[in-house]
């Protein structure tokens, strides 16, 4: 009876371990996420410094630009925030994975219903992400000096 439970256990963590890399996946893409961010509001605040000082060599670019990069840190936002749901929903995908091994309880819709839910947030957090890239994009003024 011993060894049925081990191999119950060893089971459960094998099932759990294809989500977990996936959990991986979405935290490397958070940190693409927040990098972006973050160059993101490093620029837009020292336009708004030589806005603010009148030191912005073109004012009324430096203005369009900030406008731009708050229209991208929404988008960023959300795509951080749908991420992380994601990753939350994943998690517990996992632990109801390998706590079904121990509760009498069929969690089979329970677990099915939460990746779904994940996988729709991860899928509407790339879009998001993707039309942040494309709102950079098409701010970008290559070649007009």
């Amino acid at each position: 009876m011993h060894a049925l439970e081990v191999v119950d256990i060893a089971h459960a963590i094998q099932l759990a371990l294809a989500p977990v890399f996936l959990l991986s996946g979405i935290a490397a893409f958070l940190g693409v996420l927040t990098n972006r961010l973050a160059r993101l509001v490093d620029r837009a605040r020292k336009l708004e410094h030589d806005v603010r000082e009148a030191t912005a060599p073109d004012p009324d670019y430096a203005r369009a630009q900030l406008h731009w990069m708050a229209r991208r840190s929404r988008f960023i936002n959300a795509a951080i925030t749908l991420a992380t749901i994601s990753g939350l929903l994943i998690a517990l995908v996992v632990a109801l994975l390998f706590s079904g091994t121990f509760v009498p309880i069929n969690l089979a819709a329970y677990v099915a219903v939460l990746f779904v839910v994940s996988m729709t947030a991860l899928v509407g957090a790339f879009l998001s992400f993707l039309l942040e890239v494309r709102i950079a994009i098409k701010s970008l003024r290559i070649g007009h000096v």
